[in-house]
């Protein structure tokens, strides 16, 4: 591959089709799969196949804006804007791993930062891993600021519940009383994303009180939840049959929650780091972001 090598240097930028989704889904395993390789920790996406699936929905989803680079008409590299609710997420990005270091990851990155700000978006997040310095240093000169670590936790399910706190399958009636939890906490809603965790089946929420809690979009590396308090969250995690993909992502600064992840029996994978760019309130309750923020 001739552009691998460095004998072709001319990247340009187009915007990502369903059919690339093939190329695209087989860079973003080899990339993460190169890196995580490099120091020593599993890989976040275990097969090419679950990789393409990823990159297929994305691609697919009216609620994503995304980017593909190119050098001689062969894909190198892709990137992802979760539009789906008031502050955007942006990834995964990824590059070929033989047409890294070259700049590609830079215009990918400040591509998808371009059209947050062309569509207005308050704000901008992320989730990298901090064993990865090059992406560390990136994002911070790209504007953003890291604002805490994240824990990455996995284990088996841990099946307790939380006296007075009832947790159940989300409906779409419940949108509104999550977009109400989410904006205490954070500020703003995100009810593209429980939406359409609603429609999957995956969304529960968690009620105290005969009122909404807390919820999550699902108990996953790709999934979210919120709660007024700890014990909102914990009911969620505690009733969850399963934790998908890598795992949960728990702040580490919310001590407390993460201990009580540690003594029901779930494993610390690998920490992150949550960076942003424009709005940012520190949370005013519990929660858990996705991998997209």
């Amino acid at each position: 591959m001739t552009h691998a090598q460095g004998i072709q240097t001319t990247v340009s930028l187009r915007p990502g089709r369903l059919n690339d989704a093939g190329a695209c889904g087989r860079i973003c395993y080899e990339a993460f799969a190169a890196i995580s390789s490099q120091h020593n920790f599993p890989c976040d996406l275990p097969s090419v196949d679950v990789a393409t699936d990823l990159v297929t929905m994305l691609l697919s989803h009216s609620g994503f804006f995304s980017v593909v680079a190119e050098v001689g008409g062969e894909i190198v590299g892709s990137n992802f804007l979760d539009e789906r609710s008031s502050v955007a997420g942006i990834g995964p990005i990824t590059v070929d791993p033989r047409g890294q270091n070259r700049g590609i990851g830079r215009r990918l990155m400040q591509a998808t930062l371009d059209r947050a700000t062309e569509r207005g978006f308050p704000g901008v997040r992320l989730l990298q891993a901090a064993y990865h310095g090059r992406s560390l240093a990136l994002y911070a000169t790209l504007g953003f600021q890291p604002r805490e670590a994240i824990a990455c936790m996995q284990g088996p399910a841990i099946g307790i519940s939380q006296v007075g706190y009832q947790v159940r399958r989300a409906g779409e009636a419940d949108l509104g009383a999550c977009n109400r939890v989410c904006t205490l906490v954070h500020g703003h809603h995100r009810s593209g994303e429980v939406l359409d965790a609603i429609k999957l089946g995956t969304a529960t929420v968690v009620e105290h009180e005969n009122r909404v809690t807390g919820y999550a979009t699902d108990l996953a590396f790709f999934a979210h939840a919120v709660g007024e308090t700890n014990t909102d969250v914990m009911a969620l995690i505690g009733d969850a049959p399963a934790f998908g993909g890598s795992g949960i992502l728990v702040p580490l600064r919310n001590a407390a929650l993460f201990q009580w992840c540690l003594d029901h029996g779930l494993r610390v994978m690998q920490v992150m780091t949550l960076m942003t760019i424009g709005l940012y309130n520190d949370p005013a309750g519990a929660y858990l972001p996705s991998v997209l923020y």
